[in-house]
């Protein structure tokens, strides 16, 4: 169903800018969102509006490390990245990094060459913004589920499989590695954001990293030192340094339930975006399934290699919210910045998405009080709604 050119959303509760509004309403023309208020001040008539009563409005989410989902693994298979991007809006999710763990080499162009050739796949899918590659240049003390056979120093001959670059919108590698500096100075000018992971890195080594020009890190807590008190490391460096953000894994699994306490109290919403490290099992049932060509098995709650180290997540990012409001102390509000405006920021694009607000994109999630995804519209149309949603947004009136 295609929604009108100019609408609005009215009788919703807009979350925004870290609270709730009641008695919001948001109008939408071609695309852009060109009026958020109360609903009695929206200037469209009721012909030209529709009443989602009960429902919270929030900007559509946005995952910085998605490694598959749906039964795809885009490591593996990455012409698969718009099959999963049409499904997406169904978490909620408006916009994407398909994340490459670490490859040999020489497959790196293939794979950025069907990154660039989705991104310019059209209809209501979530978009993507570029491909997140998560190694090679790892740590080989933290691989994770990464082969440590294939993890390696960077040097300029290796940055160079990084082609095309215009492909790439983020690189997960350890600083602390010989040439690691170097590469967050050539990644950095090809306009890349560099983040710090699967690194062990010392307090100091992360601290000059953050000087460099470094603002991210890759799922903390995991695939790095614990946190200790008289060697606090990458953790405690990133815990105590203000504008560094990190991504969080809120599946309540790759971090204990404190842990994501821990990092809203020392963070704040503003410097925690959600991911959800998700893989191939995201959205389908218990299985044996794959993540780069490694064998994953999947239970109801999580994916892990054959040794029972974790590989990704099955987490999806509407869960995520509503994990981080059940485990934390974080409203709702605060944990729908963590999903949408802080990864917009992180990428450098906060000034037209991850907001409710007159000019941006018009990228929306309608929720239940439940928080329960019931429609997500990516600018301005209808990319998932369930029946009920579907049945507010085709009937018109006050």
């Amino acid at each position: 169903m295609a929604l009108p050119e100019i609408f609005s959303i009215k009788k919703v509760s807009c979350v925004e800018g870290g609270k709730v509004v009641k008695n919001s309403a948001i109008v939408v023309d071609n695309g852009i969102i060109s009026f958020v208020g109360h609903q009695n001040s929206a200037p469209l008539q009721d012909n030209d509006s529709f009443n989602a009563d009960g429902w919270y409005v929030s900007p559509g989410f946005i995952d910085l490390q998605l490694n598959g989902g749906y039964g795809y693994d885009f490591t593996e298979n990455p012409e698969s990245i718009p099959l999963v991007a049409k499904r997406l809006p169904e978490t909620g999710v408006v916009s994407f990094l398909p994340t490459f763990i670490t490859s040999p080499l020489s497959k790196y162009p293939q794979k950025l060459v069907a990154t660039l050739s989705a991104r310019q796949t059209g209809g209501n899918s979530a978009r993507v913004l570029g491909a997140h590659l998560e190694g090679p240049f790892l740590n080989p003390g933290f691989p994770g589920a990464h082969p440590v056979s294939l993890l390696c120093n960077s040097t300029p001959d290796r940055l160079s499989m990084f082609s095309p670059i215009e492909a790439v919108r983020m690189v997960t590698l350890a600083v602390e590695l010989p040439g690691g500096l170097q590469a967050v100075k050539w990644l950095q000018d090809q306009g890349v954001v560099v983040s710090i992971g699967h690194s062990g890195a010392t307090t100091e080594e992360a601290q000059q990293s953050f000087s460099a020009g470094v603002r991210f890190v890759t799922h903390v807590f995991n695939a790095m030192p614990p946190l200790h008190h008289r060697q606090p490391g990458l953790i405690g460096a990133l815990l105590t340094t203000h504008g560094i953000r990190a991504g969080l894994i809120a599946d309540a699994i790759h971090c204990h339930p404190v842990m994501l306490e821990l990092a809203y109290r020392c963070k704040g919403a503003a410097e925690i975006a959600l991911v959800t490290d998700a893989m191939a099992a995201m959205g389908m049932p218990p299985g044996q399934y794959s993540i780069g060509g490694q064998e994953v098995f999947v239970d109801d709650t999580s994916a892990r290699l054959r040794d029972g180290k974790l590989a990704g997540s099955i987490l999806s990012m509407d869960q995520a919210v509503r994990n981080m409001v059940r485990h934390t102390s974080c409203s709702l509000a605060e944990a729908v910045q963590m999903a949408s405006a802080v990864p917009a920021d992180v990428l450098g694009m906060g000034d037209c998405i991850g907001h409710i607000k007159k000019g941006y994109s018009a990228d929306i999630v309608l929720m239940d009080e439940s928080l329960h995804i019931q429609a997500t519209l990516v600018g301005g149309q209808i990319a998932f709604a369930t029946p009920e949603a579907l049945d507010k947004l085709t009937q018109n009136g006050g």
